[in-house]
């Protein structure tokens, strides 16, 4: 996703002709014996070829300085090869990775995501801000992503989301390019890489609908917050990143377990979540790999003094995919299971929630997918089922499974259709569903991450 700063190609070509003019005249000057005063030499006052190339007025030459940005002033280097101008006002050279110093060019994409939905019941218990939630026509989102490296230091990341009701700034953060030992910064607002479903957005689901365990912990958009994040890549003989940050707690839809809807005020650090996350990679073959991820995240709730809630997850992450022949084949199989614990007047809850997805890209253009998901009832301290004030319906164990098949006309659009059994306990029947999802996608978009 990293952009390249380029100057415009406009004014680099009037510049180059420019030179080359100048250039060329002076050759020419030196190479000719002196003209007599009636051949028209000018004034000395009059200008000199190395101040104005034969041909352009200085009207003209005003122009192309105006469009080449300030380049020739004293002290900015034309280019990143340039040495600074050591006299006042001069300026480090610029180097931006994969490109030249300049105006900065933006990776920009939008993507639309459209659901047509059949449920069987009255009120389906999607819990996702971008789940289909009735029958008919949703829109999950339309989303612009935009990303530029900003200078050497940092590079700039955001996602808004248009919806039919208004427009959010779901991400808009910095992140660090050159801090020393294997040290990366980001600050703004950013989903938490708690676990690994957390940190994606709705096109890199390999669902129409995300896992009821990540809307009913974190919230119905993934648990995000303004806040500053440091990870770090350690020396160690296998890949394995640590990662910390502090989010503010607030959020109904973003810190649900947390302060949530809640107005309270930051009085002290503990007044903000903090999320640590462990991240190992190994190469188990040539052609198989495991990422294992453990997280917890620990923050203040609104149901009394000094309350607090704990989440701590464990993620698996298994890839097949052959690369020592030619293949299309990826099977991958993710494992998420989230473990809560909540401080309530008098009493502390725990709930367990988790999901399980098998995913098998068999062609180039087609893919199939299974998913359970199951999720109890919160418990008190004696075992007992207690009353859950953020889910006071949800009084014993659901589960749910889900099955769909994908295929991608091109890799700009993608087709996908998708059928669950909705089991939820508490409830007299199961609730079908059926999706059939469209999504389109136009302008540069980067990678996916591991």
């Amino acid at each position: 996703m990293s952009s390249v700063s380029r100057r415009p190609h406009g004014a680099f070509i009037a510049v180059s002709i420019a030179a080359l003019l100048s250039t060329a005249t002076a050759a020419a000057q030196e190479n000719q014996p002196p003209l007599s005063p009636d051949a028209g030499v000018p004034e000395p006052d009059a200008g000199t070829p190395d101040e104005v190339p034969a041909g352009l007025t200085p009207e003209e030459m005003a122009e192309i300085e105006k469009a080449f940005g300030g380049d020739t002033q004293q002290g900015v280097p034309a280019g990143t090869s340039s040495a600074p101008d050591p006299t006042p006002g001069g300026g480090l050279p610029l180097s931006i990775p994969g490109g030249t110093s300049g105006t900065n060019f933006l990776d920009m994409s939008f993507i639309l995501d459209l659901a047509a939905a059949a449920f069987t019941s009255k009120e389906p218990l999607q819990g996702g801000a971008h789940d289909p939630t009735r029958n008919g026509f949703n829109l999950q989102q339309l989303e612009l992503s935009i990303g530029s490296v900003v200078d050497p230091y940092f590079r700039f990341d955001a996602n808004i989301v248009y919806s039919q009701f208004g427009v959010e700034i779901e991400e808009a953060y910095g992140t660090t390019l050159a801090l020393p030992g294997s040290l990366q910064v980001r600050a703004g607002q950013f989903l938490t890489r708690f676990g690994r479903l957390n940190a994606t957005h709705p096109h890199a689901w390999d669902f129409v609908d995300q896992p009821f365990a990540m809307s009913r912990v974190f919230g119905a958009e993934g648990n995000r917050g303004l806040g500053v994040e440091l990870s770090w890549l350690t020396p160690l003989p296998w890949y394995v990143e640590l990662t910390g940050s502090l989010t503010d707690a607030t959020g109904e839809a973003t810190a649900r377990s947390f302060l949530g809807a809640s107005n309270d005020r930051v009085l002290s650090p503990l007044d903000l979540q903090a999320t640590g996350v462990l991240k190992q990679f190994f190469a188990l073959s040539d052609d198989l790999s495991l990422l294992w991820g453990l997280s917890g995240a620990t923050g203040p709730n609104p149901t009394g003094y000094r309350n607090r809630t704990d989440v701590f997850g464990t993620d698996v992450y298994l890839r097949y995919r052959p690369i020592t022949e030619a293949s299309n084949t990826l099977v991958t199989l993710q494992v998420e299971a989230l473990y809560r614990r909540r401080q309530v007047p008098d009493d502390v809850l725990t709930d367990i929630n988790t999901y399980a997805q098998l995913a098998w890209r068999f062609s180039q253009r087609w893919a199939a997918a299974a998913r359970y998901e199951f999720g109890t009832p919160a418990k008190g301290e004696g075992g007992a089922v207690a009353l859950d004030p953020l889910d006071p319906e949800w009084t014993k164990n659901r589960d749910r499974i889900s099955a769909n098949l994908t295929f991608w006309p091109t890799e700009f659009s993608r087709l996908r259709v998708q059928a669950a059994r909705d089991r939820a306990r508490w409830r007299d029947e199961a609730d079908y569903s059926v999706f059939l999802a469209l999504e389109l996608v136009t302008g540069a978009h980067g990678a996916h991450a591991f």
